[in-house]
């Protein structure tokens, strides 16, 4: 791994390396995605996971604000 982060536009079925990078960084916990592994992300937040653990992470985190 070459340690750039890449800055990645988030699509329904598939994403675009915008610059150069070879990871992300999960929204969630902050942990190293290589883009090779990457699997999890949300189009309208265009954040990524690392796991489906972080997925339902922040969907409780939504869904909280808008049970409010």
């Amino acid at each position: 791994m070459n340690k750039i982060k890449a800055k990645i536009k988030f699509k329904p079925n598939s994403f675009e390396v915008l610059e150069e990078g070879d990871h992300v960084l999960c929204a969630v916990s902050k942990k190293v995605i290589p883009l090779k592994d990457l699997a999890y992300w949300n189009v309208d937040l265009q954040e990524a996971y690392f796991s489906p653990a972080e997925v339902k992470i922040r969907y409780d985190q939504i869904n909280k604000k808008v049970d409010k």
